[in-house]
């Protein structure tokens, strides 16, 4: 019966070979899916992280209250690059950034002293950032005048991202729903060269675990070449996408693509599997006329 497992294997080649680039191609598209939908969560955390919060301090606030205020907005555990902002930086960075011909008609600088900093994704949202204003006037009064922030522009990032990623969802679901099909059916017809194999194992005398164990193990594997076969084109696809975009470098996270490689992996391993042996308890069941 050891030499039916073998025979198997050799008079199953051509068809597993079909199945692993079968399987691979459509474990890539789901990669590319996948990686789409991750830079476009990363996309919508890289403008809400480059929006920047203004705390504008009182004229009559010391040295000692800005620095109060300065440790308190540093300590928050969502608050990033916070910097404090003198008069005469305030009007450099103006001049840098807008015209310098005010400066003919005004003597004295009117711009205020604040406390600029960045804040992570998860809190860039304006009712937190109006939280946080209140909190901080209440904290600090007589020292902050007012937190700015362009609460247009933070409504309008959070409104894009949540519709994007929410449409990729959706077409991410879709697209995994027609992987485990396509999978599945690439599957079946790979053991559909094995059928008389199978069942001529069973009439021997062979049991259900004996005859399933070998073509187990070889789904698993397959399922393995292929997820490794995918990968690796994904990470090509995603070189590629990179030196023509360079944009996508900045948002190239390792612990993001490695959690899709996982997925690629179990899907791959979990779907080949599963059919597989769904396909041999199918022939196992069957009568022998009816594998013509």
């Amino acid at each position: 019966m050891a030499q039916f497992g073998k025979a198997s294997t050799k008079r199953g080649k051509p068809s597993y070979i079909y199945a692993i680039i079968g399987v691979a191609l459509v474990l890539f598209l789901f990669g590319i899916v996948g990686w789409i939908f991750l830079n476009i969560r990363k996309t919508g955390e890289y403008f809400k992280e480059s929006i920047q919060v203004h705390a504008w301090i009182e004229r009559t606030a010391s040295k000692k209250q800005i620095d109060s205020v300065r440790t308190y907005i540093t300590a928050l555990p969502y608050a990033k690059n916070v910097e404090y902002v003198t008069r005469q930086k305030a009007v450099e960075k103006w001049n840098a950034e807008n015209d310098t011909t005010w400066r003919k008609f005004l003597d004295n600088n009117p711009l205020p002293e604040s406390i600029d900093f960045f804040v992570k994704a998860d809190y860039m949202q304006k009712d937190s950032l109006a939280n946080l204003g209140t909190l901080m006037q209440t904290n600090f009064h007589g020292i902050i005048s007012e937190l700015q922030y362009p609460s247009d522009t933070v409504t309008y990032v959070s409104k894009f991202v949540e519709t994007a990623a929410i449409w990729v969802l959706v077409i991410a679901i879709i697209l995994s729903i027609l992987v485990i099909i396509s999978i599945d059916n690439t599957i079946r017809l790979a053991m559909y060269s094995n059928r008389f194999l199978i069942k001529t194992m069973q009439m021997v005398g062979a049991t259900r675990a004996f005859i399933a164990r070998p073509l187990n193990f070889r789904a698993l594997l397959n399922g393995l070449i292929a997820s490794g076969v995918a990968i690796a084109l994904l990470l090509g696809f995603i070189a590629i996408a990179e030196k023509f975009v360079p944009y996508f470098k900045l948002l190239h996270d390792n612990t993001n693509m490695f959690m899709l490689f996982t997925c690629m992996v179990i899907l791959g391993i979990f779907i080949t599997l599963f059919s597989t042996h769904r396909s041999v308890l199918k022939y196992l069941k069957m009568k022998l006329d009816d594998l013509y």
